[in-house]
C-alpha cells in the first residue's frame, strides 16, 4: 500500500461550489470499479457531504452506488481518479486536504464471502486553483 501518494500535489480545484482532487491507487495492481467501496473529502476540516461525491475515471463520473455492480470499468495505478463533491471554497488560497479509500481486493480472499478491504488515508496543504470554465 501506498497512502502517502493518494493525493496528487496540486490538483485540488474549485469552481466556489465543488471541489474536486486527483487521487491514485495505492495498490499495485489494478481493480475494477466495483471494488471502489467508499471515499471521504475533507478540506480544512470539513467533510463534504456524502451524498454529493463523485468519482470520475476513464472519462465518466459516476456516484459511489454506479459503482457498486461496475466491473467493466478499471482503475490502473498510473491513472488519476477525481474525487470531487459540494463544498464551497476560495480559489488561490492554500488549503489542507484529507482523502479517505475504501478498498476490496478481490483476489485476496480471507473468508467465506469475505475478500480483503484496505482503508487508506491521505493528507496534503496545497493552493485551490480555480476550475477552468468548459
Amino acid at each position: 500500500m501506498i497512502p502517502d501518494r493518494i493525493i496528487e500535489q496540486g490538483t485540488l480545484t474549485t469552481d466556489g461550489a465543488r471541489v474536486s482532487v486527483e487521487v491514485r491507487l495505492p495498490w499495485y495492481r489494478a481493480l475494477p470499479a466495483s471494488c471502489i467501496g467508499r471515499a471521504t473529502l475533507t478540506v480544512d476540516g470539513v467533510e463534504v457531504p456524502a451524498d454529493s461525491l463523485r468519482w470520475g475515471m476513464n472519462g465518466q463520473t459516476f456516484t459511489f452506488d454506479e459503482l457498486v455492480p461496475n466491473t467493466q470499468d478499471w482503475w490502473f495505478p498510473t491513472d488519476s481518479a477525481v474525487l470531487s463533491g459540494d463544498l464551497g471554497l476560495a480559489g488561490d488560497a492554500e488549503h489542507k486536504v484529507e482523502v479517505g479509500l475504501t478498498l476490496y481486493i478481490p483476489y485476496i480472499v480471507i473468508g467465506e464471502n469475505e475478500v480483503l478491504h484496505i482503508e487508506e488515508r491521505d493528507a496534503k496543504t496545497m493552493t485551490a486553483r480555480k476550475a477552468v470554465a468548459a
